[in-house]
């Protein structure tokens, strides 16, 4: 009986002319070129956090598309796309997955088309167009609402300080109110928070310390992008509390912001805790905002505050300003409070003149 991908040379003693071939099986060889993408992944130097959640979104949707790949037609992604809106997903959500999904398919045509058309007889055409591919940023998305304001996040960690106290277990709720006000003021994404290690924390480096993120978000196709990010407005002080007293009751390792157990946070595990933290807190829906949105807030409130926008682009970690544009959301009483602020610094300037003659 023929083997799946073998050659039958000689039957009951007699050779054959011609080769007899069985195409592999689909689903086992989808599996194998889904282990060679990632393989490139790491070679190409992206974080474990990274490739776990990409990998995550990647079988979902290739789940959803219900067959293998190199057989999805234009009308099977958008089956899937009208399916994930239809379930309330936002635009950049859904266009995640159409994006995990171009990605696989872009490396199996550069590695794999050859093999898929001699054993399934199908010449690989991407079947994401510009008529189902997701917008990049939709006026549903998250990042279209305005980030906390300063008075909002003062209540939430207030909030989250007197929980401390309070609390059933001091470690979890100290290292959270630690963790989120460095997601705050340091402005990281939740990943690059998660893979942050002790030594990390320079207190040293710089007029108020800084932290290494060695393992920035990667961008055009570069593997991760560290830099070092200052420990501004009092956040030195927290991280210096926070290992010397708080890091000290979990489990010996070297993540910075470990779980019970000594290990990462997973991002998700970051998001289902602050989402947590919120219905505890019992604040208005307005009120509510993700790990994101306190990044987003980061760039916003800095950028109120006068601090040049190309320092916010190197604290954030965006390849251009434009990208750091896009997070600044100033308030509503912005113009007017830039006016003040120049007509004080213009009567104070001509009342030191004055004083002067």
């Amino acid at each position: 009986m023929p083997v799946e991908g073998s050659r039958l040379r000689v039957i009951e003693g007699r050779p054959v002319a011609a080769a007899a071939v069985l195409p592999p099986d689909p689903w086992r060889f989808q599996a194998g070129c889904v282990e060679g993408y990632l393989a490139s992944w790491v070679a190409r130097g992206f974080s474990p956090v990274t490739i776990e959640n990409d990998t995550g979104v990647l079988e979902r949707m290739l789940a959803l598309l219900g067959c293998p790949a190199w057989e999805v037609t234009a009308e099977d992604v958008d089956r899937v796309v009208g399916g994930l809106a239809a379930m309330g997903l936002a635009a950049s959500t859904r266009r995640g997955y159409v994006q995990a999904f171009k990605g696989f398919h872009r490396f199996l045509a550069a590695r794999k088309a050859a093999e898929i058309e001699a054993g399934f007889g199908v010449r690989l055409e991407c079947p994401v167009d510009e008529f189902n591919a997701s917008r990049h940023v939709g006026d549903d998305s998250p990042s279209q609402l305005p980030p906390p304001s300063p008075e909002r996040l003062d209540a939430f960690f207030g909030f989250m300080k007197d929980r401390i106290a309070t609390a059933r277990k001091y470690g979890p709720a100290a290292r959270d109110y630690a963790l989120f006000r460095t997601l705050y003021h340091a402005g990281l994404r939740a990943d690059e928070a998660s893979m942050l290690d002790h030594p990390d924390a320079h207190f040293g480096r710089g007029p108020f310390g800084k932290v290494h993120v060695r393992f920035g978000k990667a961008a055009r196709t570069s593997g991760p992008r560290p830099r070092w990010v200052p420990m501004l407005d009092g956040l030195d002080l927290i991280l210096r509390w926070f290992l010397q007293d708080v890091r000290p009751r979990f489990p010996e390792s070297l993540v910075l912001f470990a779980d019970e157990s000594g290990g990462r946070l997973h991002r998700g595990t970051i998001r289902n805790r602050l989402r947590y933290l919120l219905d505890l807190e019992g604040g208005p829906p307005e009120g509510r905002f993700s790990p994101h949105g306190l990044r987003r807030a980061c760039a916003t409130h800095n950028y109120e505050r006068g601090v040049d926008l190309v320092a916010i682009q190197q604290m954030l970690g965006h390849w251009t300003v434009g990208s750091t544009m896009r997070y600044v959301r100033p308030s509503e009483t912005f113009i007017e409070d830039a006016y003040r602020r120049a007509v004080s610094a213009t009567l104070a300037s001509l009342e030191g003149d004055q004083d002067a003659d």
